[in-house]
């Protein structure tokens, strides 16, 4: 099936002007916002679920959305546990096929989810961001992942952090706030996926002729939090 979607439309030529400073705000600031009940809930049947697996490397597919990248991650590293979170219930309950069994789909609050993953030390051998959403206009920094103050806990968590995206500018800040938080050079690159889409937006974006874009940045985990 052939796609027409529309390229991102934004009043930003390049990354925010006003990125350091809401990164450095981050650090100075841990969230401290309580974490939500159902959030928990989910976690504590995650752990459960994970204890059965412990001895498997850790994937985090974060955003997942319908779950179809969490089935091709679970079906390309089979020796690997793959957790996607959304916060869908109704993306979620979509019927895409087996759910391999070293995999989990979670209706989790990501930002509740990715600090409660902190608390609990749980080590990522990979972490996946696919296609979030852009908030393409300028005065939505804040909505984007490294503009929000959970960012400092995502890199914390460590592991192989791989971002994609089909607007250039949301991976190009991106990296720009990893390398603000961790000292890290981090490069900016043109993805071609053939015809091995991770998900049902990656397919869209490119039959519809769209760049794709990708970041990937290798991280350590860090106790306590970046300062």
């Amino acid at each position: 099936m052939q796609h027409n979607s529309r390229q991102v439309v934004s009043n930003q030529t390049g990354p925010h002007q006003d990125l350091p400073r809401r990164v450095s705000r981050a650090l100075a600031h841990p969230m401290q916002k309580p974490i939500a009940e159902h959030t928990r809930q989910a976690f504590v049947l995650a752990e459960q679920w994970y204890a059965q697996r412990h001895e498997l490397p850790l994937i985090v597919d974060a955003g997942c959305g319908v779950g179809v990248s969490t089935r091709h991650l679970a079906q390309q590293f089979p020796d690997h546990a793959v957790i996607g979170v959304d916060r869908s219930a109704d993306r979620l309950s979509r019927e895409h096929g087996h759910l391999p069994s070293n995999a989990l789909l979670v209706r989790a609050d990501l930002v509740d989810f990715w600090r409660l993953l902190y608390q609990a030390e749980w080590p990522l051998a990979y972490h996946y961001l696919l296609y979030p959403n852009p908030y393409p206009k300028s005065g939505h920094l804040k909505m984007r992942w490294h503009g929000q103050p959970v960012f400092p806990t995502l890199l914390a968590l460590g592991g192989r952090l791989e971002l994609r995206s089909n607007w250039q500018i949301y991976v190009e800040e991106f990296a720009q706030a990893v390398t603000q938080v961790t000292g890290k050079a981090v490069t900016t690159e043109r993805f071609y996926p053939g015809d091995d889409y991770l998900t049902p937006f990656e397919a869209k974006y490119n039959q519809s002729g769209q760049a794709l874009w990708r970041s990937v940045v290798e991280l350590e985990r860090k106790w306590p939090l970046f300062t």
